[in-house]
């Protein structure tokens, strides 16, 4: 069993940035693969960013790749996501999930667990 606490959600304007982290407790987290979704009003969740447990892979939705950028501290069971040049678009709450899969998955059902959440709201 992981347990999974998003924290760092907030309102920022265009432009602005924002870090989440996510703290892991539970089973040995440095053997997860650990990734961001978000899920905007009305949508269905979708794959932001996600990490290797080495963190020396990683994988990015093209709308946010290049302004976004995962990381893990495997020491302290934390997932980071920093947050740049941020858009309306990108309101949504933003929810870390961990998987056990061998690569790494971008498919909702590919992971085990799940936060509950945190909102970032962007303003324009």
């Amino acid at each position: 069993q992981v347990q999974l606490v998003e924290s760092g959600g907030g309102l920022v304007q265009t432009g602005g940035s924002l870090r989440l982290s996510c703290a892991a407790s539970g089973r040995t987290v440095s053997s997860y693969i650990l990734a961001w979704f978000r899920q905007a009003p009305g949508k269905g969740r979708e794959f932001v960013a996600a990490i290797s447990r080495g963190g020396d892979s990683t994988y990015y939705a093209d709308s946010v790749k290049g302004r976004f950028t995962i990381s893990r501290d495997n020491a302290k069971n934390t997932v980071f996501l920093q947050m740049n040049s941020l858009k309306p678009e990108d309101t949504a709450v933003y929810y870390c999930a961990a998987s056990q899969f061998y690569t790494i998955p971008i498919r909702t059902p590919s992971y085990e667990y799940w936060g509950q959440g945190t909102q970032v709201t962007v303003s324009s």
